[in-house]
């Protein structure tokens, strides 16, 4: 790395703290602190949401995708904006008629708080486990880079040192210095993607854009009749995508704070589904890179290259083959990417800790500067925590997206089932919400660990993009069947004399 380069990555990693402190000011209350007030415009939601859920793990780890298979991981965006789309008419009308803060909040309001603190604590196992595999993500190529000059720091070293650096502004700035820094952030590896692809294309040779075609590395769709096991048939990745993008951004905490933290419902509406559009495309581009990186590569076997990971391969041509300037600012993009994804967890990890859990064991009603100072000491908590998860995952050959898509598939399908219970099923109570999500969590369980299914002569375990659609369906079954105890739906009185008694 040049000197140039190292600049423009110190200046990053003092520059994103102070930004977003200064982009943030002051948090006079907790509602400030979780949803800005709710006067965040939503084109600054719609980026914040994108760079959370991408940075990354999209910078680091789509191009591996489409480097060893081919560009079908797109029809899972596909999926993403449909899911988007019911997520904005179905679940964030009835966030915003509740005035909430918590996604959590709406099934407290329904069921009782049993149910809330339940789906709190599994988002919050969820959250530490998910983004641990976006925070290992961001050690790699920082990894890289070291090694560069001569130095041999350990991941988890590096985990700790982006760690704090990010919990900073999240403590001091709340969701606005998230969001905002969220915005300059995308913007900044997006540029440096965009100059990788027009770089690539120089160093190929004339013809390749054919040739990757030829050899299928540009195939879109992927019609088998293997619905079960391929990850990437059609079926598979539209219908799990859609599924997957309804839990993700209406049954998570992580999205669902950001949408709130609009002016109102409409302005979130808009949000989530530019927000799918915007997706899409920046999939395509990473996309675009990882295979060009095959034809740069000629196919090379990353392990040949000496990398410890499949995921260094983007990384290496980042640190050997761009020009002076360039990797620096990508590079500082992938570090900037990883502090904002990682306040953003922060951030709405100890509002869920907070508002659907403290609360709930205090048993009354906190003042407000109570509950932001509690707010504000669960984000230290939290980061510490977060480097031990993080440290988790250093041994990962899987590429990390698809590691992390597993792992919040595990639990999404409980979460989302849960919220289609209590709008589908209207005389299930409490009780069978709780029954149907632990039962939902075992079944999930037994298939991602221990159910394979013989395709072709081949044994293989369930596509991770059907965990959640798996999960949904048990959850309303067993709910939907123990709510047959009760003579009829219970009416507003009623639900209301059940959830004090809960």
């Amino acid at each position: 790395m040049r000197a140039l380069d190292l600049a423009i990555i110190a200046i990053f990693l003092v520059g994103s703290p102070l930004l977003g402190v200064l982009l943030g000011g002051k948090q006079k209350s907790s509602t400030d602190y979780f949803v800005g007030s709710r006067q965040v415009p939503w084109w600054a939601v719609t980026f914040s949401v994108v760079a959370t859920e991408t940075s990354t793990l999209t910078v680091i780890s789509v191009p591996t995708v489409a480097y060893l298979g081919n560009v079908t991981y797109l029809q899972l965006a596909i999926g993403y904006l449909i899911g988007r789309i019911l997520v904005a008419f179905v679940l964030l009308p009835r966030y915003y008629a509740g005035d909430l803060v918590s996604a959590y909040g709406f099934l407290g309001k329904r069921f009782g708080k049993g149910m809330q603190g339940t789906a709190s604590v599994t988002f919050l196992v969820t959250r530490l486990l998910a983004d641990g595999v976006r925070l290992f993500a961001t050690a790699i190529p920082v990894k890289m880079v070291l090694a560069a000059l001569g130095l041999d720091v350990s991941y988890w070293v590096i985990i700790a040192a982006i760690a704090v650096v990010a919990v900073v502004y999240t403590y001091l700035g709340g969701i606005k210095a998230v969001i905002w820094v969220d915005v300059v952030q995308m913007g900044i590896y997006c540029i440096g993607a965009v100059a990788a692809v027009f770089i690539l294309a120089g160093r190929l040779p004339d013809g390749w854009f054919g040739s990757l075609s030829d050899e299928g590395k540009l195939q879109f769709f992927d019609f088998s009749s293997n619905v079960i096991t391929n990850q990437y048939a059609f079926v598979t990745a539209v219908v799990g995508g859609a599924l997957f993008a309804m839990a993700s951004h209406g049954s998570d905490q992580l999205m669902v704070q950001r949408l709130l933290a609009c002016k109102n419902v409409r302005d979130s509406q808009k949000a989530v589904i530019a927000s799918g559009v915007v997706v899409f495309f920046q999939f395509a581009l990473f996309l675009l890179v990882g295979a060009m990186l095959w034809s740069f590569y000629d196919g090379a076997d990353p392990a040949s290259m000496g990398l410890q990971t499949n995921d260094e391969l983007f990384p290496k041509f980042i640190v050997e083959q761009l020009p002076a300037g360039l990797s620096g600012l990508l590079i500082a993009g992938i570090l900037a990417a990883a502090m904002s994804t990682i306040s953003s967890s922060l951030n709405s990890l100890s509002t869920s800790t907070v508002s659907d859990i403290y609360q709930r064991v205090t048993k009354k009603e906190l003042p407000d500067s109570v509950v932001l100072k509690q707010a504000k000491l669960w984000t230290l908590i939290w980061a510490g925590v977060f480097v031990i998860f993080a440290s988790m995952f250093t041994s990962t050959d899987q590429p990390v997206v698809e590691v992390g898509l597993s792992i919040a598939s595990y639990t999404y399908g409980a979460l989302l089932g849960a919220f289609a219970l209590g709008i589908l099923v209207k005389r299930a109570r409490q009780a069978d919400a709780i029954i149907a999500f632990v039962a939902t969590i075992v079944v999930a369980a037994v298939f991602i660990l221990g159910v394979t299914f013989t395709v072709d002569g081949e044994e293989a375990g369930l596509a991770f993009p059907w965990y959640v659609p798996l999960g949904v369906v048990v959850t309303l079954v067993v709910g939907g069947l123990l709510s047959l105890r009760h003579p009829a739906a219970a009416g507003p009185d009623e639900l209301d004399r059940v959830k004090e008694t809960a």
